[in-house]
């Protein structure tokens, strides 16, 4: 069994590319997105339709409910069951998605961190709940500058890891993941799609409109009323929002803006993330030779 891996930021139409790849790869698709495990959380995450997922069979889509947590770990633990499956039906695996952090365990590993205790974690989490998350990544940024500059400010959890891994272990998280995978190389084939930023955004606003548009806050309500969101579901980008939305904190113009904002921030990240590594291959988009050639183009690369 061989794998491949297409990615990309949002909107930049990996679902569209991914389905008519795979059967030139002889492969099944395997969701690398953190978001579309949960159930009922379709139209905000841009889920695969039933008619798409019908055209070439998807794994780990739909794996928990929406007050679920889903570790990386369960992840990884999940492909390789995925795998063994593709490897006996002589089947090769087609990763597609955006979610770097679980990309990068797929391509080199879990890092492989000590244990934390349960009373630095529930230390370090009052602490953020008494002093503030200011007080903390002033912390952070004495004791791992790398780790300070990459976290956002509103990523408590990332925040709380980094620390945590400082106080169990006196070594910071950076030195930790530079002892993971030093080079950064990814042998395999691995091609991320690259738009102008400025039509991508636009893409993102498209899109974003169409949701709300298409009952994006109906699909929220249903889940509130069902199993409710847990602690990773509810700031999804989409949901967020509109949760906040639903809660009087803005309108609904404003919510839609929000969505646009924080999106284009997080393709930022991911971009700069991706080209951290070397080995990916970025594809200009739209294709000048069309998504056909493009198509074509990739399965010979894998078949390669």
């Amino acid at each position: 069994m061989k794998r491949a891996f297409l990615l990309g930021p949002t909107a930049s139409g990996k679902t569209e590319i991914a389905l008519k790849l795979a059967p030139l790869m002889n492969a099944e698709i395997i969701s690398l997105d953190s978001m579309l495990v949960y159930r009922g959380m379709d139209m905000g995450t841009a889920k695969p339709s039933a008619a798409e997922m019908a055209q070439v069979p998807h794994h780990l889509i739909d794996v928990v409910d929406a007050n679920n947590e889903f570790s990386v770990a369960e992840y990884i633990r999940l492909t390789q069951e995925v795998e063994r499956q593709l490897h006996e039906q002589g089947k090769n695996a087609l990763y597609v998605g955006g979610t770097t952090m679980w990309f990068k365990a797929l391509a080199f590993g879990l890092i492989d961190l000590p244990e934390v205790s349960a009373q630095l974690r529930d230390d370090l989490a009052q602490r953020l709940q008494d002093e503030g998350v200011m007080l903390l990544r002033n912390e952070l940024q004495k004791i791992d500058p790398d780790a300070f500059g990459r976290i956002h400010p509103n990523d408590h959890r990332r925040l709380l890891r980094a620390l945590e891994t400082w106080h169990s272990t006196g070594r910071s998280l950076t030195d930790w993941q530079q002892q993971w995978n030093p080079s950064n190389h990814v042998d395999e084939c691995a091609w991320v799609l690259d738009w102008p930023r400025e039509i991508l955004h636009q893409r993102v606003r498209t899109r974003f409109k169409e949701m709300f548009e298409g009952g994006l806050l109906n699909e929220i309500q249903g889940i509130l009323d069902g199993c409710g969101f847990g602690k990773t579901s509810s700031k999804a980008i989409g949901y967020k929002q509109l949760l906040g939305h639903l809660a009087g904190e803005c309108d609904l113009p404003s919510a839609l803006e929000k969505c646009i904002s924080q999106t284009n921030v997080l393709i930022r990240r991911q971009m700069t993330w991706y080209r951290s590594f070397s080995g990916l291959q970025f594809v200009d988009m739209p294709p000048t030779e069309g998504n056909e050639s493009l198509i074509a183009r990739f399965a010979s690369e894998f078949a390669g």
